[in-house]
């Protein structure tokens, strides 16, 4: 196993989130990338583990706190941290070999040598991705939940202050004789950006009845504003709460909320 920092030889796979098959992600990492080159500018750092044949099986991204939907103080936030875990695609199954372990190491010793004063990240309840007590076995500790998210974080410095989740709240109003689509979206997350495009792509489908719009949480004001809330709005209910629903599935929904407006004359 080998930590490297992201270079441009390895882009590829971490802009389709390890799934290079997947030609939804590959048609959607032109967003991925945009964000990319952005955050950069403002501290993103990113962080791949290698196989011995060279093959990207984990991957680990972590912004300034002040660029997450978490408030602090001289802290970086952890976006994501991924390990490969499909058994019959790109590389297999490469979780349960200690690789999240060593890029969590490998974050936390960047941002002590940045002189950070701690390393803040984002869990859930059920074991399935990106656990809170995964975190927990590692020394973090829980410091703030909002709703299912679980806000975690290991101080370096006996100063340090602990985060807090940013509260944010989206109601979608309705209107009286059109279907609104609203989409969250930051570029960050592939399977949120695959959520926005095929709502784009849907929405377009059915002309003027439908009005669709963006919410852009890579914006500062955004961000401040609806903190980590997000999501696929139609006619005032998130339709999206896990997996990016199909085409299928938003057009149904759309289909269903212009059966209930009035009858045009």
């Amino acid at each position: 196993m080998k930590i490297i920092d992201l270079d441009k030889d390895h882009e590829s796979e971490y802009l389709a989130c390890l799934e290079e098959w997947d030609k939804e992600m590959i048609e959607n990492r032109y967003i991925k990338e945009a964000w990319l080159h952005k955050m950069q500018k403002k501290g993103l750092r990113t962080k791949l583990s290698l196989t011995e044949k060279g093959d990207v099986a984990g991957m680990i991204e972590y912004v300034p706190i002040e660029h997450s939907y978490a408030e602090g103080e001289d802290l970086y936030f952890i976006n994501c941290i991924w390990v490969h875990g499909y058994e019959d695609k790109g590389v297999g199954n490469q979780q349960s070999k200690g690789i999240g372990t060593a890029l969590l190491q490998a974050a936390e010793e960047d941002v002590r040598s940045m002189g950070k004063k701690g390393l803040v990240a984002w869990g859930i309840p059920e074991n399935f991705w990106m656990t809170a007590a995964w975190y927990q076995k590692h020394g973090y500790e829980k410091v703030d939940q909002l709703k299912w998210r679980i806000l975690v974080w290991k101080p370096f410095a006996d100063d340090a202050k602990p985060p807090r989740w940013i509260r944010g709240e989206y109601a979608q109003e309705q209107m009286p004789d059109k279907v609104r689509v609203t989409a969250f979206y930051s570029g960050q997350c592939p399977a949120e950006n695959c959520t926005y495009s095929r709502a784009k792509l849907v929405a377009g489908e059915f002309g003027d009845p439908v009005v669709f719009e963006v919410i852009d949480k890579s914006n500062d004001e955004n961000r401040r504003r609806y903190g980590i809330q997000g999501g696929l709005y139609i006619d005032g209910k998130n339709i999206s709460k896990g997996p990016p629903p199909s085409c299928e599935e938003i057009r149904d929904k759309i289909s269903k909320a212009l059966s209930r407006l009035p009858k045009r004359r």
